[in-house]
């Protein structure tokens, strides 16, 4: 953008444009501060895509063998096999289980209550993870719509010092120019905004799935257990 002014004035009245002009060129000739700013939002949200994929899948949150070997244990009823076990996995109904054995008290409500909480805490943080998808998509167009306006106010200054003489081709070549950060900015919100509305999709789903199973198998629990 900065070289928009010299680029005016040096092409003057008479200045013209041959041919038509490459994405990459308009790239180059946009780079300033908000093409940085919106590579570098880019770059995240590549990365929060990915970490999506490879983490926020059912499969991940609620494995089938954790529900299986959970559910084996409450029925035999080797409680302190199942506080191992909860203590040492990972997965949503786990930790829900674990909150609930080690509850102050160990009555039904107190390990509700714990239960719900460490539920809660699991959704929020599965939330939370998809998160900068949408921040992302939010400020992209803001940043690319503000370096726009900048390149418009280089633009037309550079057209006032030139006497109001520079040629419609230099002149569109530089309005062009300030656009594309619009179109960088729509470029990186559009996926962001649609992998977030996806994910929020499959967050909700796996939730209430996992708080389900968590609450039935909450309701297989003794009041009061022997817990190691």
């Amino acid at each position: 953008m900065m070289r928009l002014g010299v680029l005016l004035a040096a092409e003057g009245p008479a200045g013209g444009s041959s041919g038509g002009v490459s994405v990459q060129d308009l790239f180059l000739q946009s780079f300033d501060l908000f093409t940085i700013a919106l590579l570098a939002c880019s770059v995240l949200g590549v990365a929060v895509i990915v970490r999506c994929v490879l983490e926020i899948r059912p499969g991940r949150i609620l494995p089938a063998e954790t529900e299986r070997t959970v559910r084996g244990l409450i029925r035999e009823g080797r409680w302190d096999e199942l506080s191992g076990f909860t203590a040492r996995d990972g997965a949503f109904i786990s930790r829900v289980l674990r909150a609930a054995l080690t509850a102050p008290g160990g009555d039904k409500a107190s390990m509700r209550d714990a239960a719900e909480l460490a539920a809660s805490e699991q959704c929020a943080g599965l939330f939370r993870r998809i998160e900068p998808l949408h921040v992302i998509g939010t400020l992209g167009p803001l940043l690319g719509l503000a370096g726009t306006v900048w390149g418009m106010v280089l633009a037309f200054s550079a057209l006032g010092q030139a006497g109001g003489q520079a040629s419609p081709v230099v002149l569109s070549a530089g309005i062009a120019k300030a656009l594309f950060h619009t179109l960088l900015g729509l470029v990186l919100a559009i996926p962001a905004l649609a992998t977030f509305g996806v994910y929020r999709s499959v967050v909700d789903r796996v939730c209430n799935r996992a708080m389900t199973l968590s609450g039935e198998l909450l309701d297989m629990l003794p009041e009061r257990k022997k817990a190691g």
